[in-house]
């Protein structure tokens, strides 16, 4: 089940994105891995702003999660994790048609994100759901000022992409 996620969601979307990371350690990506989930005050703010969603299990507990911003009149996936107990059965993909079907009802124009280009369930995976890479030239300011917070981050040790997929 997909749902908004409440506040008492927020403690178990950080255990989500940490067991998600985990995944990053095997492929050489230790610093990825051990990157800290965003604190209980972040994400707070996004789900007081119905920027949050879940995907529960039959328990309500949730296993997957999806963050949006505003970036330059799209939607911007900020993050998308699914526990690996749960991984493998489309709840990402879930997610962000639900990211799309709100970022319409919004009425911006399509998704956008920035993943790591060679980790085969980043860009190769959104690839597969419909997104496209952006030119450095399609770069929108804000999306151009993201990619260059990540690189000051050290995100570009790894090679990384913005992509977008229209509404």
């Amino acid at each position: 089940m997909i749902r908004l996620a409440l506040s008492t969601d927020l403690p178990t979307l950080r255990e989500v994105e940490r067991a998600a990371g985990a995944a990053f350690r095997e492929i050489g990506m230790a610093a990825i891995a051990d990157d800290e989930p965003p604190d209980l005050d972040v994400l707070a703010r996004y789900q007081a702003a119905g920027r949050a969603w879940v995907c529960a299990d039959g328990d309500d507990v949730p296993v997957a999660y999806l963050l949006v911003d505003r970036v330059d009149g799209r939607a911007h996936v900020e993050q998308v994790s699914v526990h690996p107990a749960h991984s493998r059965r489309g709840l990402g993909a879930r997610l962000l048609d639900t990211a799309q079907r709100w970022a319409r009802r919004e009425e911006l124009a399509g998704l956008t994100l920035t993943t790591f280009a060679e980790v085969p369930w980043n860009a190769p995976y959104y690839r597969r759901l419909g997104f496209r890479e952006l030119a450095d030239a399609e770069l929108t300011p804000q999306l151009r000022a993201l990619r260059r917070h990540e690189a000051e981050q050290g995100l570009d040790r790894w090679p990384r992409v913005a992509m977008f997929r229209d509404r």
